[in-house]
């Protein structure tokens, strides 16, 4: 995937051509950058498994194969020209874009068997064990606003005649896709996007555990993140919050609603969360330490490894 975002960035720069007001290679760049990171991170994931690897090892070559399909056919359709998502116009189209779709079901449930494996898996650090395992169950909800995405809207019916629209499902709510969005992301300005929840909840999966990575950095400096129970918490008061915004972000797009242009219910929804998230992490950091005992510094990973190892 990184050598694809090198040779899909060269399209960038060396392709002129453009679809629907986009330079034609930005859909295949992102997402060669997106698979870059979010691969790498469940294999991260699997290394801390300390039993079931071997069903981990497979779970993760179906979510590689996977990726490699969904990247290879988005690549090809932007050589061609085509639209790789949401295209029935011609036969091959819709051929592709049906194999994208079977592809995308077993790269979710492969990465939804890695979650059930870290949900049983026993990781020394419980504050890592959740952080890892609220992000992988918050990216899989990410991920499966993909299939928000393919139902045809009532445009698209009516204008399909009896050999059926050319072009089934969108990102956007309320607008067509292509209209007016974001710089770079293409996120849209005048309807609600799908893309923004979908993007938001799948990386989770590298936002908690490295929040978690930000409060050990911490624990030196301020005495209560040396505390494990506080830093546990922590992480579930963020994994709390975090869930939160991506029902909030899910919700306002499916009422059609720009995400720089939220209503009255979304901002108090917005409020609610910022005030509980707030108060949950004031209540996480008042944890009392243990009397007659000094608070628990994370174990170096050596440590751990052969204390779970005895």
């Amino acid at each position: 995937m990184a050598g694809a975002a090198v040779l899909t960035g060269i399209g960038l720069l060396a392709d002129p051509r453009m679809l629907d007001g986009t330079p034609i290679w930005a859909k295949p760049f992102k997402f060669a950058l997106s698979f870059a990171v979010y691969c790498p991170t469940l294999a991260w994931m699997l290394s801390l498994l300390p039993r079931g690897r071997r069903v981990g090892w497979w779970a993760g070559t179906v979510v590689a194969v996977a990726c490699a399909v969904e990247m290879a056919i988005i690549a090809g359709q932007a050589a061609r020209g085509h639209h790789s998502h949401f295209n029935r116009a011609t036969p091959l189209d819709a051929a592709l874009f049906s194999v994208m779709g079977v592809t995308v079901v077993f790269l979710w449930l492969g990465a939804l068997v890695i979650a059930v494996l870290l949900l049983r898996a026993r990781i020394l650090d419980r504050a890592q064990a959740w952080a890892v395992r609220l992000g992988s169950l918050l990216a899989l909800a990410g991920a499966a606003i993909g299939f928000l995405m393919v139902s045809p809207t009532p445009e698209q019916l009516a204008a399909g005649g009896t050999a059926g629209p050319p072009v089934v499902g969108a990102h956007s709510v309320g607008v067509p896709d292509g209209g007016p969005g974001l710089p770079v992301i293409g996120w849209s300005t005048t309807g609600g996007d799908l893309r923004i929840a979908h993007f938001f909840g799948m990386h989770a999966l590298q936002i908690l555990p490295l929040a978690l990575v930000v409060l050990v950095a911490l624990a030196p400096r301020f005495a209560r993140l040396r505390d494990p129970r506080v830093r546990l918490r922590l992480v579930l008061v963020g994994s709390g919050a975090y869930a939160a915004v991506f029902a909030l972000l899910t919700w306002q797009a499916l009422r059609g609603q720009p995400l720089l242009r939220p209503d009255a219910a979304t901002l108090l929804a917005a409020g609610a969360v910022v005030v509980v998230g707030a108060a949950g992490t004031w209540a996480a950091l008042r944890t009392t330490p243990r009397t007659g005992t000094a608070p628990r510094t994370a174990a170096p990973v050596t440590e751990t490894v052969k204390e779970h190892v005895a």
